[in-house]
């Protein structure tokens, strides 16, 4: 499941804080629904210092520290016999304002995505009422990020100019899988005995030590797109730990990555489509055709038009999907495609989509990212053996969904030559071979038109999960809707992280709350490329994450 995480950096730095040993814990806490409090066993388990690395745009306020986990575990989480191998979480944390009463532990989904600046992003997104209660602790997941050992591939991948996606005959697919099959030997080359051990049980039972070291009994949680798998994989794992569980832009609990990369895919295109006929509607400001399929036939003209002059000698076919992927995260992006494709299209004028690629696409710092979410994705669940398979599946795909399915499928082919192989998909439910689902009461929040997560996926996960109640965002075009600004979703929010409040739970298949979506984006006049986006948007798994652009 390809997904971006929306973070203005990328921290490589490793931490110099220093973890003390994690005293002892408190029996677990009882069900949801008695006591609610973050009963707080212990404050001295870790020690907090200055974020260096990720000054000056940390919040001001925000603290650092690492956490020694064991590389390798037992399926309880326990350490692996015989195995002293350590992994060190760079984690960060905001203070309430006022006395802490509850933790809030926050993911932005990925996998691949570094998380501390989490911890400042949400904090300032909270209501002041949540933030005077609230610590807010975020983690770079093992592997990426601050966290060490580090994972790393092979930077010259991301090279422009990229081969083209679309191969236009045998050979040219061949020597796609032939890149696909070197990174994967790349990453187990220059990663080692880590890329054994990135399950998202593993990510799971590491949130896990970093409730235990925060001294918590129970914490909360939030995450968004992959975030709300690692969520739902942490909340079955690990019941009498949850207080609250919020998890946005859900990821469908039954579909392993495969199957949902297929889905995600015609997901991507449904989005495209939407800005597309955005595009249109405004075709006084951007010229590119008065329908959607007009404004469509004119970006995939363009497209073949890069693959034989690149933008600047960098944007060829390629660098265009990796930033025009933007518009199915966020609506608040179309103004700036929009006008970076027109600029281009009718005024011959480069220099706008250049720099949406620089602020959207992959470049050689994509690499850690990139590795980390194939060492989650590739070991999660089972891939096909068989290329024939990969291949009638893209193209049966790609015909009714152009928009980014060949991309999407090398983006996961290094994944057929994993030199870790692969595990069964943890499937929550009480069917055969399904792990127990976490019972208690859970916040689902999605936009309807979301393109990196298909909406199905939250109808699904509230019927795996009994306590969970469904709120939508009808219409909405964004990736990540929680403490975004959308007042109806943030109000239910905010009430069940204050006081434990769910919404009622409709009869049927939900959703339980349908809040409208919020207006589109004004058009920006001129052809500039201007109305950029609020923060970089850097890619992390491209499927499953979080922070929309606004």
């Amino acid at each position: 499941m390809r997904a971006r995480t929306w973070t203005a950096v990328s921290a490589g730095a490793v931490l110099t804080s220093l973890v003390t040993a994690v005293p002892a814990q408190a029996e677990p806490a009882g069900p949801a629904e008695q006591a609610r409090a973050s009963v707080r066993v212990d404050q001295g388990a870790l020690a907090w210092g200055p974020c260096e690395d990720l000054r000056p745009v940390a919040d001001e306020d925000l603290e650092c520290a690492t956490l020694t986990v064991p590389l390798a575990r037992t399926a309880d989480g326990g350490r692996a016999e015989g195995d002293d191998d350590t992994v060190r979480l760079a984690l960060s944390r905001v203070p309430a304002t006022g006395e802490a009463e509850h933790t809030l532990l926050v993911n932005p989904g990925g996998p691949g995505s570094a998380g501390r600046m989490w911890a400042s992003y949400t904090h300032q997104r909270m209501p002041a009422e949540l933030r005077e209660t609230y610590d807010v602790v975020a983690f770079d997941p093992r592997g990426v990020g601050a966290s060490t050992p580090s994972i790393a591939c092979d930077p010259s991948l991301f090279e422009p100019v990229r081969p083209d996606t679309v191969p236009a005959d045998a050979a040219a697919e061949a020597a796609l899988r032939a890149d696909a099959r070197d990174y994967a030997r790349s990453c187990a080359d220059n990663t080692g005995p880590l890329l054994q051990h990135t399950r998202t049980e593993d990510t799971a039972h590491d949130m896990d030590a970093i409730r235990e070291a925060l001294g918590l009994e129970r914490i909360d949680y939030l995450g968004y797109s992959y975030g709300s798998y690692l969520g739902t994989v942490y909340s079955a794992l690990h019941p009498d730990r949850v207080r609250a569980l919020v998890l946005d832009s859900v990821v469908h609990p039954d579909r392993p990555w495969y199957e949902s990369n297929l889905a995600q895919s015609r997901a991507l295109d449904r989005a495209a489509r939407n800005f597309f006929d955005w595009t249109a509607r405004h075709d006084d400001v951007y010229g590119l055709g008065t329908t959607g399929e007009e404004v469509a036939e004119a970006y995939y003209a363009l497209r073949s038009e890069l693959a034989d002059e690149p933008v600047g000698g960098t944007v060829g076919p390629t660098e265009l999907e990796g930033a025009a992927i933007v518009v199915a995260y966020s609506g608040a992006s179309w103004p700036s495609v929009a006008g970076a494709l027109s600029a281009r299209i009718n005024d011959g004028d480069g220099a706008p989509l250049l720099a949406l690629h620089e602020a959207h696409g992959e470049d050689a710092e994509s690499d850690r990212g990139y590795g980390g979410y194939l060492a989650v994705q590739c070991t999660d669940s089972h891939w096909p053996e068989d290329w024939s398979t990969w291949r009638a599946d893209a193209e049966r795909v790609h015909r009714e969904a152009p928009f980014m399915t060949w991309n999407n499928v090398w983006y996961n082919a290094p994944c057929a030559t994993w030199k870790a192989g692969s595990g069964d998909w943890l499937q929550v439910g009480d069917g055969p071979g399904e792990h127990p689902a976490y019972g208690g009461d859970a916040l689902l929040v999605h936009a309807t038109e979301d393109g990196a997560t298909p909406v199905e996926g939250a109808f699904a996960l509230r019927e795996r999960l009994p306590g969970a109640v469904l709120v939508t965002e009808e219409g909405g075009h964004t990736h990540g809707v929680s403490l975004t600004g959308n007042t109806c979703v943030d109000e239910a929010v905010a009430a069940y992280l204050r006081d434990g409040e769910l919404p009622a739970r409709a009869e049927g298949t939900g959703p339980d709350v349908t809040c409208e979506a919020r207006p589109e984006p004004r058009p920006v006049a001129g052809r500039d490329g201007s109305g950029s986006t609020a923060a970089p948007v850097a890619p992390g798994s491209r499927g499953a994450s979080g922070q929309p652009v606004e």
